[in-house]
């Protein structure tokens, strides 16, 4: 396992956080460092995930609201299991 980070959490609250390195495999032991209070998790990706992509940190269910930076930015449109990936296939805007 490496010593950087490969994905950031903004907030304890969130429950997604952002992969920040290039090429990230399924299988991956990553960590993640919650920049608010500087604590650290470990996640098992269980998708390549591009980065700037979102990694449910959680069991994420159709309806389940999204929470990255403390906040609301949107709702599961499908199901992410803790470490999958979350993007346009299961994730919307609450916008429209």
């Amino acid at each position: 396992m490496s010593n950087i980070p490969q994905f950031l959490v903004h907030s304890p609250e969130d429950n997604v956080g952002v992969v920040v390195v290039e090429d990230l495999k399924a299988g991956a032991n990553m960590l993640g460092v919650i920049t608010e209070n500087n604590s650290t998790l470990h996640v098992t990706a269980k998708h390549d995930i591009p980065i700037g992509h979102k990694i449910a940190l959680k069991d994420l269910k159709t309806g389940d609201t999204c929470i990255k930076y403390g906040v609301d930015v949107g709702r599961m449109t499908g199901d992410a299991k803790l470490g999958e990936h979350v993007h346009i296939h299961n994730h919307r805007t609450k916008r429209w």
